[in-house]
């Protein structure tokens, strides 16, 4: 959500790239590229690419070495930062006020000239087979993995977005470079800015050093994937807690039901310390350390999901008292009060997120990546005042128990 009277400036250079940039009273500049290209875009055989692309994108280009890329930022107490999801891969720059130029040129020149040198693969391969492998060693993170490969089996979605050991073995630089020239293509490519820079400054260094981008780009190739029938499954695992995910598949990005989804989300288990499942949970029973509820919603599918870890002799229960909430939510409409106190805090929560820049920069992009355009504060506002309690109801309807899968890693 946009801050009121904010105001986005959107361009888009013949080639198709386009450029989001907002103004902000700040001594930051933010500057990046977020790609409409992800873990879903690779081939089967080759699971984990895009995210090995990203880490190793700044291992080389045709005019710096690694180690000069590492400095370029740096060295003006910048960062040079960049993160892979299932539809997305962003590249971005967060540096003071006065480098802007530097960074545009840095991140046109890691999208457009990386050339992934043998040697620097090599040393990478060995980086991410420990993330790998300590990713794996941490299971109230691996268990959020291993629920979606669940529910999306069979589909682009269903595998993690790190990989396998063995497929990081055939990510040659050939391969790497084919990713790039595949995907990262202009018309697949949202520039974003924040700061205090004028948008006209901003567009006229994005025109600098992205017009020569390929303007050629293969049509995204996603296929929705099919529904499956819910699953309650429980994997053995050495550890002193049991750790669960209880979740559905519900609308998308472009669902009119994503606002209400957001509401329930944030009841349910939001950050707010008198969520439902909080309250349920730790503060009355004092079954959990952590609960919470999340919702990723994707450009043609999306996911609710329950996260908590417990001790295993506490699970069942636990999970009879999620079950318990999500129908509670899904059949008693909120009254009048409640669903007014709901919204309240959910609109408070908005206003304090959006006092992060660096945050706003990305989710500016993605809004314009998704939607063509950012929606103000006053729209998002009145989407949330103007929903009734039979529209949490029907979002709500989605996440019933008889719906959900579940996965228990415990001991």
């Amino acid at each position: 959500m946009a801050p009121k009277k904010e105001q986005f400036h959107i361009f888009e250079l013949p080639n198709g790239l386009r450029l989001v940039s907002s103004q902000a009273a700040s001594d930051v500049d933010y500057f990046g590229v977020t790609v409409n290209a992800g873990a879903r875009d690779e081939a089967s055989d080759r699971f984990g690419l895009a995210h090995f692309v990203e880490h190793t994108i700044f291992k080389g280009t045709l005019h710096r070495r690694a180690c000069h890329i590492n400095q370029r930022m740096e060295s003006v107490g910048g960062e040079l930062n960049a993160f892979t999801t299932k539809e997305e891969t962003t590249v971005y720059t967060i540096s003071p006020r006065g480098n802007l130029s530097r960074a545009v040129e840095l991140v046109a020149d890691l999208l457009e000239n990386s050339q992934f040198p043998d040697g620097e693969l090599d040393k990478e391969r060995e980086v991410v087979a420990d993330e790998i492998d300590s990713y794996l060693d941490q299971p109230s993170e691996a268990v959020f993995d291993d629920f979606e490969d669940m529910i999306f089996r069979g589909s682009q979605l269903g595998h993690n977005i790190l990989g396998t050991n063995e497929a990081l073995a055939g990510f040659s630089s050939q391969v790497c470079r084919g990713f790039i020239t595949d995907h990262y293509t202009a018309p697949r490519m949202v520039a974003f800015y924040r700061g205090r820079l004028a948008p006209a400054r901003v567009e006229a260094l994005v025109r600098r050093y992205f017009s020569d981008f390929r303007s050629h780009s293969p049509a995204v190739d996603r296929v929705t994937p099919t529904v499956n029938e819910p699953e309650h499954i429980v994997r053995s695992i050495s550890s002193h807690q049991a750790h669960c995910v209880i979740g559905a598949r519900v609308g998308s990005l472009h669902s009119a039901d994503r606002t209400a989804l957001g509401l329930v989300c944030n009841i349910l288990g939001g950050p707010g310390m008198n969520s439902r499942l909080n309250v349920e949970l730790r503060e009355k029973r004092g079954l959990v350390y952590s609960v919470e509820s999340s919702l990723n919603l994707m450009s043609d599918c999306g996911l609710m999901t329950v996260y908590f870890g417990c001790d295993p002799d506490d699970s069942s229960r636990c999970v009879e008292i999620v079950s318990r909430q999500l129908h509670e939510i899904a059949t008693h409409p909120l009254t009048a009060r409640q669903l007014q106190a709901a919204k309240q805090q959910y609109l408070g929560q908005l206003v304090v997120a959006s006092d992060n820049n660096e945050q706003m920069a990305l989710n500016s992009a993605r809004s314009i990546l998704h939607y063509g355009r950012v929606a103000p504060s006053s729209e998002v506002r009145d989407r949330i005042l103007a929903l009734t309690a039979d529209d949490l109801l029907a979002a709500a309807a989605q996440i019933v128990p008889s719906r959900c899968s579940r996965l228990t890693l415990s001991q």
